[in-house]
């Protein structure tokens, strides 16, 4: 496992971590600003060398999913990711899905006491890929200062995410589950209008450990299809929560839209 040192919240730098490789990733907090509501918003920025990648937060078949530890963190209450579009790539037949040059990821921390400050410290593992994936682990800490100031850079990553159904233009979603061999298949049909010239649908289950095949994807007019099938560790049909569902219709140049839920039609 490769280290790379991150840098903190512009603040003093957390002691002991070896740099490794920091030709091909780098990485920091920005430590962003204290929301109306209460939360602190921040980011993730991982600035990648010409022609590497790393991951969305549903990679494909043969990406690596980030996974991010905050253990050691201090007035942590909760944390929300506000995931930018996506981009779809494909490497030797294999479509995965992920970022290129940059990466700046908005993160929305709930402290545990609004009176006190939240610090942070986190191991992040990903994967970063050019011709090769190397499993990676960037090491960040630092303190959220409030109330902090509007950022631009991370207001630009909140404006890159992914439409909603209703902003996209969404009018219908229909799904049909139906059992397999060693799992379930997904057949969801959507009255969407086109997002791009090579529409890709991504299915998250809401369930951890299913894998969850590229979907095969064709449209008529208005009328999106695409189909995938999901396999558990158990290689059986297993039940599905149709609400926890995701649907993300990703169709290139900065351009996705996220649906939640799966209804049947």
């Amino acid at each position: 496992m490769i280290r790379v040192l991150a840098l903190c919240l512009a603040l003093a730098p957390a002691a002991g971590f070896a740099q490794a490789q920091p030709d091909v990733v780098r990485g920091e907090f920005r430590s962003g600003w204290q929301t109306s509501s209460g939360t602190h918003m921040a980011a993730l920025h991982l600035r990648l060398a010409p022609d590497w990648k790393t991951y969305w937060r549903a990679p494909g078949d043969a990406g690596i999913p980030p996974q991010f530890d905050w253990a050691g963190s201090e007035n942590l209450g909760s944390v929300r990711f506000h995931w930018p579009a996506p981009d779809v790539f494909h490497t030797n037949g294999m479509q995965t899905v992920g970022y290129h040059d940059e990466l700046v990821l908005p993160i929305e921390i709930t402290p545990k006491d609004p009176r006190k400050p939240v610090r942070l410290q986190a191991s992040i593992d990903l994967g970063v890929c050019k011709d090769i994936c190397i499993p990676t682990t960037l090491l960040l800490g630092g303190a959220l200062t409030t109330p902090g100031q509007s950022d631009g850079t991370i207001n630009a990553a909140l404006r890159a995410r992914p439409a909603t159904a209703s902003e996209a233009g969404l009018t219908r979603i229909a799904c049909r589950i139906e059992p397999i061999r060693d799992g379930l298949r997904v057949t969801a049909r959507m009255d969407l209008p086109l997002q791009g010239h090579q529409e890709a649908v991504v299915f998250e289950p809401g369930i951890a450990n299913v894998w969850v095949s590229e979907s095969q994807v064709s449209r008529d007019g208005r009328s999106l299809t695409a189909v995938a099938e999901m396999v558990p560790p158990s290689g059986q049909p297993f039940a599905l929560n149709r609400s926890a569902m995701v649907v993300t219709v990703i169709g290139g140049q900065g351009r996705a839209v996220e649906i939640l839920g799966c209804p049947a039609g």
